[in-house]
């Protein structure tokens, strides 16, 4: 799941499809969740409740939750972990990624 991108609205792993596929396609990465300096309530929310570690699994785990958020804005504890559950981390028990996304679920809401 490190490699996970949304292309034309579906979540997919980078790393199994070629580039000439892409070919007119919408793709969006990690680089693209940001607005400019203003950081995404969930990349704001991973820096602040210390979800993240090494780093190398996050930008997975931040387009899925992001992909999460669009499609279901008020999840629970166990569909988030549901849906995060493809993207491995070998650095946390995944406890502060899991109160993340339901910290900045809350924050999008404006709850």
């Amino acid at each position: 799941g490190a490699c996970t991108v949304v292309v034309g609205g579906r979540m997919v792993c980078a790393c199994l499809v070629m580039g000439v596929e892409m070919a007119g396609c919408a793709v969006e990465t990690i680089e693209g969740m940001a607005d400019g300096d203003t950081l995404h309530p969930l990349q704001r929310n991973f820096l602040e409740l210390n979800g993240l570690q090494c780093g190398i699994c996050t930008p997975g785990i931040l387009i899925a939750a992001k992909k999460l958020l669009e499609e279901n804005p008020d999840p629970t504890e166990i569909e988030v972990r549901y849906w995060l559950a493809g993207n491995l981390c070998r650095c946390t028990g995944y406890d502060k990624v899991i109160r993340s996304v339901l910290e900045a679920a809350a924050e999008m809401r404006g709850s």
